[in-house]
This record gives structure tokens, C-alpha cells and sequence, in this order.
């Protein structure tokens, strides 16, 4: 069955209720800017004023009206006790009569003392009677109705007083302009103070807003920051983690395949040219001593030394192998080499350009790595004049460089870009762009 809530949950709710409307509105004000704001209540002040014309002005004279018809209601009603007209005043003794009969009897009435005529000497006090027995009863007398003064008439129903026809219609007026004055005074005092209340209050919230902005608008600016700051670390830390796995991705797609090749020619070698064998054990060796403490620090940004060093042992090998079919151009300046640059993406951009056109040519060709500065921008390209990409079908994963382009957009956002061209008269050339800067 359905429960009333309690006093403290009501309270409790009333509570949260205000407590989210204050919050609500605090949010809003604090996110508009200053000029608005004064603009907001410079709006709600004429807005108010409006309001305020149109709620308290024109309506006093119809309550006037309304009083009016009511004490003409009055005066024409049975209750009224007195009535004036053109004819006289009328006094309607009913309800003094019934507010009697309901207290009790009522007292007889002394009889008339009849007045002195002009010129007539007062009479003279009478001597004191002695004390006589008390007389037989004598039946009640007929009563006397006392005389009235001309232009009075006495009925069971009410008193009538005779008046001039003008002086009933201006004691009339006189009465109704009272009575009217008295309540157009007392509405007019009430529209003032309800109008003046009305005032308060649009002043009351336009100076509460005010106030709500000014204390309240630090705090929400700073939880605001705070989130914010919150939100881009948390964003990049998992933008850098994706960049981090997926470069290890790429490692584990490149190395073991490289290794196995190079350790398949060595063994070869060993038994057709030790010499030759021995060389290619050193370069591997020192490809190794570039790999590794790569692999081991896991690094966003490395700087373009280690990088080209790693790049150079790479080649050595591959050369070894290719013998007289590979031929190498590496033009990256002593200048550059602390430059930052992102970790993997060289060697990426040279195994696609030995695999998909240079390997599979069976004249070989030339590889050509340059880098160099332009526009703020450091650009490192690897160019090749092999078959070009679709030439012949590829049996990787096919994500070395789209990983490459993903890994630029989460390091760099648009400041960075990845750029795959033809080259002439054959060929690719494969170029990163990233903002110049030293590696740390």
C-alpha cells in the first residue's frame, strides 16, 4: 500500500528540491558572461516595471465602482437602519426592535413632562403628602401616545422625517462622496503597497542573482577546470596508452620475422663465407644495441638520432643480404638528430618501401632517407624507385602505415600528418610531418 511520507522525509525532500533548483540556477548564472548578465537584469527590470503598470493601475476605480454599488446595495437593502432620499430620512427600528426582544423586556417608558410655555412662572415644588393607605387596584388606562413634533410620522414599520427635497439630496451626496472618498483611499493605499512590494521583489532577485554570480561564480569556474583538466588528462593518458600498444603491435609484426631472416643468412653464411657472416653477426649486434633499450623504455617521443641509428643498422643488414640490388641515400644532418620524433615510425616507413618495392624488383633499387626543416615543421621522408604499391600482392596485415597515421592524429592531433606520393619515374615516397621540436 501506498505510505504518506513523514514530516522528516518531506522536509528532507523539500530540502533536496531547493537545494537542486539554488545549484540549477547558480549553474546558469555563473555561466553567462558579465555583459549578459547586466543586460539579463536590465531586461527583468523593465519587464517589471511593465508588469508592475499593468497589474496596480486602472483597477482603483473599479474596486471604487464595486464599493460603491455595494453601498447602494446597502442602503436599498431591508437590513439598513437608515435610509436617505429626496423625501426625507427613513429610520427602520426592526432590528433594534428584535435586538431588544432577543435581550429581554424592555423598561417602560417614563411619561411626557410637559414643557413650560413662555411667560408662564415655573410652579412651585408641592408640599410633601403624609403617607396614605395604599388604594383599591384601578384598571389599566388607555395609553396616551405622546405628541411629536410636525413633519415626524411614527408606523409599526420605521420613522419617517419630513426634509426638504434639496437639503435630503445634498446630505445624500455629502454622505456618498464620504463613503466613496473613504474607499478609493483605502484601495489606493493597498495598489501603492502591493506595487511597492512588487518592486522589492524584482530588485530582491536581480541583487540574489547578482550576488549568486559574484560568490558562487569562482567555485563553479573552478569545478569546471577541474573537470575539464580532469577529462583531457584522462583522455590523453588512454590516447597515449592506444599509442603505446600499438606501436608495441607494430614491433611484434616487424621484429621476429627481420630476426629470423637475418639469423637464417648468418647461419647460411657461416658455412659459405665466415667472413661475410661475421660482419653480418656485428651489424646485427649493433641493430640489437638500437633496438632494445627502445623496446625497454617504451617512450612516446624519442628523439630522430636514435632513430636513424636504428634505421642504419637495419639497412646494414638488409644490404648483406641484397648484396649489390640495394642502394642507400641517408641524408639526415647532425643538426636534426635531437629533434623529436615518434619511435618505430622510420624503420615502418623503410621495411614498406624494402618489401613492397624494392624486394620484390629483381634488379633492386635505390633507398633514399631525408630530413630536413620546413615552416616550423620537421619532415623526415623515405623515397624509393621500386614497383609501387599494388604492384605486386602483399601477404601482410596491411596496418603499418595506417597505424603510423593513427599514432600521428593521437600525438599531435592536426599538426601532424602522414603523406604517400608517387615518385617518378617509379616508385613511392612516404613522408611524416610533425611540429619541430627538442626531445627531452
Amino acid at each position: 500500500m501506498f505510505s504518506l511520507p513523514t514530516a522528516p522525509q518531506l522536509l528532507k525532500t523539500i530540502a533536496a528540491w531547493l537545494h537542486q533548483g539554488f545549484d540549477a540556477t547558480a549553474t546558469w548564472v555563473t555561466q553567462l558572461s558579465w555583459w549578459k548578465f547586466f543586460l539579463f537584469a536590465a531586461l527583468a527590470l523593465i519587464a517589471g516595471s511593465i508588469l508592475q503598470d499593468e497589474l496596480f493601475s486602472g483597477s482603483s476605480e473599479e474596486v471604487v465602482m464595486k464599493s460603491e454599488k455595494k453601498s447602494n446595495r446597502k442602503k436599498n437593502s431591508g437590513d439598513t437602519n437608515i435610509l436617505i432620499d429626496d423625501t426625507g430620512i427613513h429610520f427602520n427600528p426592526r432590528n433594534n426592535k428584535n435586538r431588544r426582544n432577543n435581550e429581554g423586556a424592555e423598561p417602560a417608558e417614563p411619561p411626557p413632562v410637559a414643557e413650560p410655555s413662555e411667560g408662564t412662572p415655573p410652579a412651585a415644588p408641592a408640599p410633601t403628602a403624609p403617607t396614605a393607605p395604599p388604594a383599591p387596584p384601578v384598571p389599566p388606562a388607555k395609553a396616551v401616545k405622546p405628541s411629536l413634533p410636525a413633519g415626524v410620522e411614527v408606523s409599526n414599520e420605521e420613522v419617517h422625517i419630513d426634509l426638504p427635497p434639496q437639503i435630503g439630496e445634498e446630505l445624500s451626496n455629502a454622505i456618498e462622496e464620504a463613503v466613496d472618498d473613504a474607499a478609493e483611499q483605502k484601495v489606493t493605499r493597498y495598489h501603492k503597497q502591493a506595487s511597492t512590494w512588487f518592486t522589492s521583489f524584482v530588485w530582491l532577485l536581480v541583487l540574489a542573482l547578482f550576488a549568486t554570480k559574484a560568490l558562487v561564480g569562482g567555485k563553479k569556474r573552478a569545478e569546471a577546470e577541474t573537470m575539464t583538466a580532469n577529462a583531457a588528462a584522462e583522455r590523453e593518458s588512454m590516447q597515449r596508452q592506444l599509442s603505446e600498444a600499438k606501436m608495441q603491435m607494430m614491433q611484434a609484426q616487424v621484429e621476429p620475422h627481420f630476426l629470423f631472416n637475418t639469423l637464417a643468412s648468418v647461419e647460411h653464411l657461416i658455412e659459405t663465407n665466415p667472413p661475410r657472416a661475421s660482419a653480418m653477426q656485428r651489424s646485427l649486434i649493433q641493430y640489437l644495441r638500437a633496438v632494445l633499450p627502445q623496446i625497454r623504455e617504451n617512450a612516446v617521443i624519442t628523439n630522430l638520432g636514435r632513430e636513424a641509428d636504428m634505421v642504419q643498422a637495419y639497412l646494414n643488414l638488409l644490404k648483406m643480404r641484397m648484396e649489390e640490388r640495394l642502394t642507400v641515400d641517408f641524408q639526415i644532418p647532425d643538426g636534426l638528430r635531437t629533434a623529436a620524433f615518434p619511435p618505430m615510425m622510420l624503420q615502418s616507413m623503410v621495411e614498406n618501401a624494402i618489401k613492397h618495392g624494392l624486394e620484390c624488383k629483381p634488379e633492386g633499387g635505390t633507398l633514399k632517407v631525408l630530413a630536413e626543416v620546413a615552416h616550423s615543421k620537421l619532415r623526415v621522408s623515405v623515397t624509393d624507385d621500386g614497383l609501387g604499391f599494388g604492384a605486386v600482392p602483399s601477404d601482410g596485415t596491411g596496418l603499418g602505415l595506417p597505424t603510423i597515421r593513427e599514432r600521428l592524429k593521437l600525438l599531435h592531433g592536426e599538426q601532424a600528418q602522414l603523406l604517400i606520393a608517387p615518385n617518378t619515374p617509379s616508385g613511392v615516397c612516404v613522408t611524416i610531418e610533425v611540429p619541430y621540436q627538442l626531445s627531452k
